[in-house]
């Protein structure tokens, strides 16, 4: 069982989990997911991981409600626990060291994909544009986390509500 530390609602159909799992992140890298199975009659799903605390031995997730599975996940909460959970799994991305300019890009809920490359392109000290957008302003996710390592961070939604058109 990998319990459930924290949860965080982070748009209308978006939400944040940090799970337990140290062996997991101890090993996570940029560009890496997990699969988890909530129950034993449930199907399991891959989730990319967000970032991972090794010292702590967590793991955090994003995802948005898109079928029965992240529907069932939503209502889990703090102090639940998810049956089982496997990785890191996939090839890391492969990041240029430091002094490269970088352009990263991500919309909606893949915004959570492209944080942990942020944050590594950022720590090997290259320049990082990042580029985020969402439909509306209501689905956009992660703008104060990216600035927080983004050389020039702008943003982006179909609708113009915020930011760029």
């Amino acid at each position: 069982m990998f319990g459930i530390k924290d949860k965080e609602q982070l748009g209308p159909i978006i939400f944040q989990m940090v799970v337990s799992a140290p062996r997991v992140a101890k090993k996570a890298l940029p560009g890496q997911f997990i699969i988890l199975r909530i129950d034993e009659r449930g199907e399991r799903i891959p989730l990319t991981i967000k970032d991972s605390d090794p010292e702590a031995g967590t793991v955090t997730i994003v995802f948005q409600i898109a079928g029965k599975t992240t529907a069932q996940l939503a209502t889990l909460n703090t102090g639940d626990a998810i049956l089982d959970l496997v990785g890191p799994l996939g090839n890391p991305t492969e990041l240029p060291e430091g002094k490269a300019k970088v352009i990263v890009i991500g919309g909606g809920v893949g915004t959570a994909c492209i944080y942990p490359q942020v944050k590594e392109l950022a720590r090997r000290g290259n320049e990082v544009t990042v580029i985020i957008g969402a439909r509306t302003k209501d689905l956009l996710i992660m703008e104060d986390e990216l600035r927080k390592f983004a050389t020039r961070l702008i943003v982006c939604t179909d609708d113009g509500s915020y930011g760029d058109r």
